[in-house]
């Protein structure tokens, strides 16, 4: 079925219903950022099959909101649909609010599944209809009634993280949250979020692909916990370390009538970004509603010991095998037929020599030439093609292993590049070198060391169309909050850094038509000199894996510059090298040379 079928089917529906216009965002019942496939109806709706993006359905027009990481990929998926990208915070382009506004008729009528729909998002939405006198209808999934061949829902087993993996019991983490729990004068706790459930419950799952989560809602009170989960995911182990904290289990659905007859004096603490529509709807009106921010997104971002310790490991493997597999590439390219698809292979094997590996921690993006420059980029058996001499290999892969995640990007020159291509990578490699270098007071924000990274860029016109950095979690979201580094506002990237975060740092440059380029490492956030002007903080990079110095302009580079890229090499000899045999430490030694 075409999508325009497909709008035509879910238009037919929606005049059943009385719904003039019908929403469609990326999101599952618990605001994931990345969802099963029982819960890709945007997908589903417009052929686009990026991981972010809000579709919208009225009478006589489709679009879709996807932000800058998209907008190449958005547009080669959408042509000849009947469906209109809106590239986010373009010049001219209206949000959906503002679009709701203008053109949402009085008395018109707004439809959305509530249940993927946050609350923060319903109620803005709710604004706007009530302006202009209309209603909202949020009980039905139309998708659902028009897509025939539905994946159902994930039923794979959940596992435990031994506390070796975790370094903290459950009974400290609910005792921790409780306090919280108490300052806000709350005595209930509700969350849909599946990291902040599976991280104050130490458990994993496969219910979404890449990331080890399991769909589940829980309830916290002050002596129990009510989770809600398909019990049959849960081995007898598992039910017996939860029953030892208290933990109540009931249907994965019954969360909804249970919070209908939830007691009248109970105070619930709720995050109005992190809760369906549908479910805050279903909290009864006289309840006292505490809006706040989860506290457990906090702590599962600063990482105790053992988890930093863990998560070194996990980088120094990943190191390792990305530096047999860039002597690979460098001594096969031309040799052997390699392709975007085999050569992530190839990766993904060094990478399961390692030990302790579970699954990639996202879906891989691996690129050749002009497909780099489409930054969310996945190679399929339609678009795999060869790799040849004379462009870059783009890899931004990530890995799970039982000590950690990873998220790393490496760009590798193929032969000879043109001078262009090593200026831009030289570009790259200075904008990251400056951000990890940086020295900050306590109390700075992503928003105020964007700058670093962004300065070399924009002093020569140029600039990348996404974030420099996000929060990385442990066998979690491989994007978390509550920081990163952008210099625009967003509500949850504004937290101040505190010890033992760990962010990403990967700026890029991407040429439509050409190459893209972008490098990525893990920074640990680090206590410095305390002195009379307060605590100062550093950044500690804890990839290390070679910049490719074959593409290196080193006449682009200030004296400072090369300082901070020999001693990164340097510091990537001394921790790789002591695992490598001797052919491998003298190819290494080659691509970590001064320069």
């Amino acid at each position: 079925m075409k999508v325009s079928e497909r709008i035509g089917k879910l238009r037919d529906l929606m005049d059943e219903k009385g719904i003039d216009i019908y929403i469609i965002p990326t999101a599952d019942f618990h605001q994931t950022e990345y969802v099963g496939d029982h819960f890709k109806a945007r997908e589903f709706i417009t052929g686009f099959s990026g991981s972010a993006g809000t579709a919208l359905v009225a009478k006589d027009e489709a679009y879709l909101w996807t932000d800058g990481r998209y907008f190449i990929q958005a547009s080669k998926e959408l042509k000849d649909s009947p469906v209109e990208l809106m590239k986010m915070g373009s010049p001219g382009v209206p949000t959906i609010e503002d679009y709701l506004s203008d053109k949402l008729a009085g008395g018109g009528t707004l439809g959305f599944d509530g249940r993927v729909v946050s609350m923060g998002s319903g109620q803005k939405y709710e604004e706007i209809v009530n302006e202009k006198d209309g209603k909202i209808i949020y009980k039905y999934d139309l998708i659902n009634e028009i897509w025939d061949d539905r994946p159902i829902l994930a039923k794979e087993p959940a596992f435990l993280l031994d506390i070796k993996y975790s370094g903290e019991e459950v009974s400290s983490k609910l005792e921790r949250i409780r306090e919280k729990m108490k300052e806000n004068n709350a005595t209930t706790h509700v969350l849909t979020t599946l990291d902040d459930i599976c991280w104050t419950l130490n458990i994993r799952g496969d219910d979404i692909e890449f990331f080890p989560l399991v769909l589940s809602y829980m309830i916290i009170t002050m002596d129990k916990v009510d989770l809600y989960i398909n019990e049959a995911k849960l081995s007898d182990e598992i039910k017996a370390k939860l029953k030892k904290d208290n933990v109540v289990l009931h249907a994965y659905n019954d969360i909804y009538e249970d919070i209908k007859k939830i007691d009248k004096e109970e105070v619930l603490l709720i995050d109005p970004s992190r809760l369906n529509y549908a479910l805050y709807n279903d909290i009864p009106k006289e309840n006292e509603k505490v809006e706040k921010t989860n506290p457990e997104i906090v702590f599962k971002a600063i990482k105790n010991s053992t988890e930093v310790e863990n998560m070194r490991k996990a980088q120094i493997k990943d190191s390792i095998a990305h530096v047999k597999f860039m002597k690979w590439l460098k001594e096969n390219i031309g040799k052997e037929k390699i392709t975007e698809m085999s050569a992530c292979d190839k990766l993904y094997e060094y990478r399961k020599e390692q030990g302790n590996y579970i699954s990639p921690s996202f879906e891989p993006i691996c690129s050749f030439g002009e497909n780099a420059a489409i930054v969310h980029y996945t190679s399929t058996p339609e678009t795999n093609i060869e790799l040849e001499k004379g462009n870059f290999f783009l890899s931004d892969t990530g890995a799970g292993y039982y000590e950690g995640s990873t998220d790393i990007t490496r760009a590798y020159a193929l032969g000879e590049i043109t001078p262009e291509m090593k200026d831009h990578f030289t570009l790259v490699a200075i904008s990251n070198l400056n951000l990890g270098n940086v020295k900050f007071l306590s109390g700075v924000t992503g928003m105020n060391l964007d700058y670093a990274a962004k300065k070399p860029f924009w002093d020569r016109g140029l600039d990348y169309n996404h974030g420099t950095g996000h929060g990385l979690g442990y066998l979690l979201n491989i994007h978390e909050g509550p920081t990163g580094f952008r210099w625009q506002h967003r509500d949850h990237e504004v937290h101040p850094f505190e010890e033992n975060m760990i962010i990403t740092n990967e700026p890029g440059i991407y040429i439509e038509g050409s190459h893209g380029i972008r490098l990525e490492n893990e920074l640990l956030v680090r206590k410095g000199e305390e002195n009379e002007y307060g605590q100062f903080m550093y950044f500690e990079a804890i990839t290390y894996i070679p910049m490719d110095l074959d593409a290196i302009n080193p006449d682009m580079m200030t004296n400072e510059d090369k300082k901070l890229l020999n001693d990164y090499h340097k510091l990537v000899f001394e921790k790789v090298s002591p695992h490598l045999n001797e052919e491998e430490k003298e190819w290494l030694k080659k691509y970590t040379r001064e320069i």
